[in-house]
């Protein structure tokens, strides 16, 4: 009998916890990939404790400017209050401009993070993003994308 009561009380901890990622989250994601560069960063809520990102943004360094747009599937985990830890993967693609050489390149990323929610609709993340690119021109090793993202959740 106990350990059907733990499992229950465990079972409504985990949907409560679940019910803290708002539907929606719209801000800026901004960080250093080769150079500063800063996204418009979309999260929508799919269930329980997953969602998805959707990031579009610049990247400017050494002669090269480029954008990309990038897709990422989130498992997301409460730790205790407002604080909770995400690990995602996806990919993206984009296009660069590096003087007489420019071109697009896709990538593949992971996604590991730790965000504070607010008790006001506000979500502060830090994260760190390993991307794999597929261009010989521009990237095609592996680049870690280090970025403080700052949201409005609705």
């Amino acid at each position: 009998m106990k350990k059907i009561v733990f499992y229950l009380l465990l079972a409504a901890t985990t949907t409560a916890s679940a019910q803290t990622i708002s539907k929606n989250a719209l801000g800026l994601r901004v960080g250093d990939n080769d150079g500063f560069g800063g996204e418009i960063s979309y999260q929508r809520y799919l269930k329980e404790n997953n969602r998805l990102e959707f990031d579009l943004g610049f990247r400017s360094s050494n002669n090269v400017d480029a954008f990309k747009l990038v897709g990422l599937y989130q498992w997301v985990m409460p730790i205790d209050g407002g604080f909770n830890w995400y690990v995602g993967a996806g990919g993206g693609l984009g296009s660069f401009d590096a003087g007489e050489n420019d071109g697009t390149f896709a990538l593949v990323a992971g996604d590991l993070g730790i965000e504070y929610n607010f008790d006001f609709p506000l979500l502060l993340s830090l994260d760190i993003r390993p991307e794999l690119g597929f261009n010989d021109q521009f990237s095609n090793d592996l680049d870690l994308d280090i970025a403080l993202g700052i949201r409005y959740q609705f």
